[in-house]
């Protein structure tokens, strides 16, 4: 029985475990915190469960990838699907419902945006060939002359309509007339999902995160960890380990292939693959001196991916009574966004009793920020890091006050966060969040790292961004890892 270990207890990490297991392999996954999930996790502070970063499920549609892994693997999520709004968007002068339904999303968009129409029919069309794609075993980029050969077998004679898209950038579909509210509008959702505003964002996959509010957003009962916490007593369950409190700080390689993992807890894991839940720079650490030469070289030239300025809250249900519980803020549409000028604030909701004391709800405000400038102050200059931490609060408390008024009346509890803490907490070097921007299908990143039996997975790889996303990701590398062992 071959055996794998999975570095990291995230969605992508674990939904390839899960498949492996299934598969017949031994599954040992090591993971550093007291809980699953990594930034899709959820943790207990005072009473309250706390999302530790992504609040948003999407994908539980009739052919979406976590129906899909629920199927195969003969569980069941705990989820409520919403069925209203996904989400609202609040702009200085507008307020969009992100309607669950096509009919009444289109009503909305015409209504606020009318001269849109034309824009919104391309967007779907797009976004409907490339999440049938995503329904089928099409492996991009490949990573293996195998997925290559496998690639044709996903096409079908409509996908070619979104051949003269694959160079072209989001904004180059948007409306002539496009009015900054407008722009504001669409960059506002791309950062969230894409990580890259209209005028970087790769058309096709722009077009498939645009098409989230209509593919199956749910509630998830107790937290977005519960998605993780249902993998793992699905492994338990089935004989495989998922080990808390081990933190692997050492890869042994040995003849090109990683040998061996070496924990904190004097833990030493031998397997015949690994897959590391992980950034390229967090493998890069831990390989050491053994990293293979392209990966050191992907680290030197990337970009950091974007960090998160996080404010948890508790706050007093009676004054907060708010349904729908995903609220977007846009300050001024005509500023750069994030950096608290683009907020997204995740709300638990009113009927969930295990997320909040009796009384209480918990709401998770999260803006996009930048990683560097946090990691040089908090090395060189600690009293301007607080300083900054403390001005970074106060924009985003303004926001939540715009589009939920007596917000700071109610905050009986907020705790700020900044990309230092998420390196403190999950590790993730300098405190990148996210994934990479999607920029263009050619620089989507593979799983491979330059060791024959070492992946990754997780949101450094394409698709990327969102639990969807990684779960895709991780069904693809499951694939991989199978098909690789047998050859």
């Amino acid at each position: 029985m071959p055996h794998i270990a999975i570095i990291g207890a995230g969605i992508g990490g674990l939904t390839a475990a899960a498949l492996l297991l299934k598969q017949g392999w031994q599954v040992t996954v090591l993971e550093a915190a007291a809980y699953p999930g990594g930034c899709a996790g959820t943790f207990f502070h005072q009473g309250y469960r706390f999302d530790a970063g992504a609040t948003l499920a999407g994908g539980f549609d009739a052919n979406g990838p976590h129906t899909k892994l629920a199927d195969i693997l003969g569980l069941t999520w705990q989820v409520s699907p919403i069925r209203d709004a996904a989400w609202v968007v609040h702009l200085p002068e507008k307020t969009i419902y992100q309607y669950v339904e096509p009919n009444p999303w289109r009503n909305e968009y015409l209504t606020n945006f009318p001269y849109s129409e034309a824009f919104w029919h391309k967007q779907e069309q797009l976004a409907k060939i490339s999440w049938d794609i995503s329904t089928r075993d099409f492996p991009f980029p490949p990573a293996t002359l195998n997925e290559t050969l496998r690639l044709p077998l996903g096409l079908r004679l409509d996908t070619f309509a979104a051949v003269p898209y694959l160079p072209r950038k989001l904004r180059g579909l948007l409306p002539r007339q496009t009015q900054p509210d407008f722009k504001a509008f669409i960059d506002a959702q791309l950062l969230i999902s894409a990580q890259a505003i209209s005028d970087d964002a790769d058309a096709l996959y722009g077009s498939t995160v645009l098409d989230l509010p209509r593919r199956g957003v749910v509630h998830v009962h107790g937290g977005m960890g519960g998605i993780a916490e249902t993998l793992v007593g699905w492994i338990r369950s089935h004989g495989g380990q998922a080990l808390y409190h081990q933190q692997v700080k050492r890869l042994d390689v040995k003849n090109g292939r990683v040998i061996a993992a070496h924990t904190n807890q004097s833990l030493r894991v031998e397997a015949d693959a690994f897959l590391g839940n992980l950034t390229p720079w967090a493998l890069t650490r831990l390989l050491g001196e053994a990293a293979p030469t392209s990966l050191r070289r992907e680290v030197k030239r990337r970009h950091p991916m974007w960090g998160a300025f996080v404010l948890h809250a508790g706050l007093d249900a009676s004054i907060i009574r708010q349904p729908i519980t995903h609220h977007q803020i846009v300050m001024d549409v005509n500023k750069k966004l994030g950096e608290g000028n683009s907020v997204f604030i995740s709300l638990s909701p009113l009927n969930d009793d295990k997320r909040a004391p009796q009384g209480f709800r918990t709401a998770t405000l999260s803006t996009h920020t930048s990683v560097t400038a946090w990691d040089q102050l908090y090395k060189q200059n600690p009293a301007a890091y607080e300083e900054r931490k403390a001005e970074y609060t106060e924009r985003v408390l303004n926001a939540a006050e715009r589009a939920l008024p007596g917000f700071r009346k109610a905050a009986k509890l907020v705790m700020p966060g900044t990309p230092h803490t998420y390196e403190f907490y999950t590790r993730r070097p300098l405190g990148m969040v996210g994934g990479f921007p999607q920029t263009s299908l050619f620089h989507a990143r593979s799983p491979r790292t330059g060791l024959r039996n070492l992946w990754l997975v997780g949101d450094s790889i394409f698709p990327g961004q969102s639990t969807a996303g990684v779960t895709l990701g991780a069904m693809r590398v499951a694939r991989l890892v199978a098909d690789e062992t047998r050859n």
